[in-house]
């Protein structure tokens, strides 16, 4: 145990879980440290937003330090995590420090999986975070600059040409976005070429996309895309990614931007703690959300993996990670009081929600379920729901507002790095 009088809570990540148990002990009598290696708590469903040029990152990112400014008893450091000293209690830190607990909130999030092809990433990045996010608009935007500048049309139409890898709710919104953002947004802004013979191409290996939807809705998802000008690909995976392009059944389809939507691992929580762990790394938690044999030490969101009554896990989304950290909270401040543990954590389903384009979207809360331009709305209204502060939900709806009347996206800015189009500081 720590020697501190006050018990020392260490929640790792300051994502919807962490952020969740960490507001929920504010008032308790417990001292709380909030460790992340970012100092912005992101609201990952609309990342590809900002990768799309719809929103900037500043609608969808608020500092840390400024959500828990509130509460005195928490304290947030920013730091990486580089491994959980069971013995000693304490959080290690990368850069040699460490944070002695009493208990252990793990959040720490999930990262992208290429299922053994690793050398994949540097071709077809993922979507995780900001720096992701700004970099993949980077990619969409220059290739339109490269391909005003090809000097033939085989060049020109493989910067054209768009694929985007997984027929997640990720990989439907990043390609129906892309297709619009060339088929409207960018409509008059070339000359040399048309921006609508860009080429979408969404790739799934499995049988049908939105898999976690029921087939109706999942069936209404490829009409719609369809409607968009996207090809969707259904069981054919990618065998082979490279800078020229992707492979599939052994034929090469040439294209200059590859994106990343087919898995996710999780992070190296259960590494740390020599914990049990499913096939995607996360911890097989107890019906507690404790790690076995840790009693002390909790893990949440996309680190954990635990079933549901039918036997199907809790899915890695806003809403889990939320009831999780709540239930966190509870148990902890329980524990203090001398009280019984709350019952076995279960899993609310909050329904599922996907877009497609601006004008589209499916939606299934098991007792409704709608597709279509009302679908769409109800999608925008739940998100900006759950965004953080009055600023946010008005700047958030009136740019959607502005895209759905207009066409145009006002986030089309090309940062500096390695994929920008103009010439580089030497």
């Amino acid at each position: 145990m720590t020697t501190d009088r006050v018990h020392h809570v260490v929640i790792v990540g300051g994502g919807f879980g962490g952020i969740e148990t960490a507001r929920r002990l504010a008032r308790a009598k417990v001292r709380v440290t909030l460790v992340d290696q970012r100092n912005h708590h992101l609201f990952q469903p609309l990342l590809y937003q900002v990768a799309t040029a719809s929103l900037a990152t500043s609608e969808i990112a608020w500092p840390i330090r400024s959500l828990m400014r509130d509460h005195r008893n928490v304290t947030t450091l920013l730091g990486t995590v580089a491994g959980v000293d069971t013995q000693g209690r304490r959080v290690l830190l990368a850069d040699g420090g460490s944070v002695g607990f009493d208990t252990l909130v793990l959040a720490t999030g999930a990262r992208h999986a290429y299922f053994g092809h690793d050398e994949w990433e540097r071709f077809a990045p993922g979507l995780k975070t900001i720096e992701d996010a700004t970099a993949i608009r980077r990619r969409i935007l220059s290739a339109f600059e490269r391909a005003e500048r090809a000097v033939d049309d085989a060049e020109r139409e493989a910067h054209l040409t768009f694929v985007v890898i997984g027929g997640g709710p990720t990989g439907v919104e990043l390609a129906g976005t892309i297709a619009e953002l060339a088929r409207e947004t960018l409509r008059r802004d070339f000359r040399t070429f048309d921006t609508r013979d860009a080429r979408v191409v969404l790739v799934e290996a499995g049988p049908r996309i939105l898999a976690g939807f029921r087939e109706s809705l999942s069936g209404y998802a490829r009409t719609a895309l369809a409607k968009l000008g996207v090809e969707v690909r259904l069981g054919h995976p990618v065998t082979r990614c490279t800078d020229e392009g992707v492979e599939i059944d052994g034929v090469c389809l040439p294209a200059k931007t590859i994106l990343w939507a087919a898995g996710v691992a999780a992070s190296p929580a259960a590494e740390w703690l020599h914990a049990p762990a499913d096939r995607a790394g996360r911890v097989k938690v107890e019906p507690g959300l404790t790690v076995p044999g840790h009693p002390d030490i909790f893990a949440i969101g996309d680190t954990a993996s635990i079933a549901m009554p039918d036997g199907k896990p809790v899915p890695g989304i806003a809403p889990a990670a939320k009831q999780e950290g709540h239930y966190v909270a509870d148990a902890i401040r329980a524990r203090l009081d001398g009280k019984p543990p709350p019952p076995p954590f279960r899993y609310r389903d909050a329904g599922s929600l996907a877009t497609i384009g601006k004008r589209a979207a499916v939606v299934d809360f098991g007792w409704l379920r709608l597709t279509g331009r009302l679908a769409w709305w109800l999608w925008g209204l739940a998100h900006i729901y759950f965004l953080i502060g009055l600023r946010h939900r008005l700047a958030v709806a009136l740019s959607w507002l502005w895209i759905y009347l207009t066409g145009q996206r006002s986030a089309r800015l090309i940062t500096q790095g390695p994929d920008a189009g103009g010439p580089q500081a030497g």
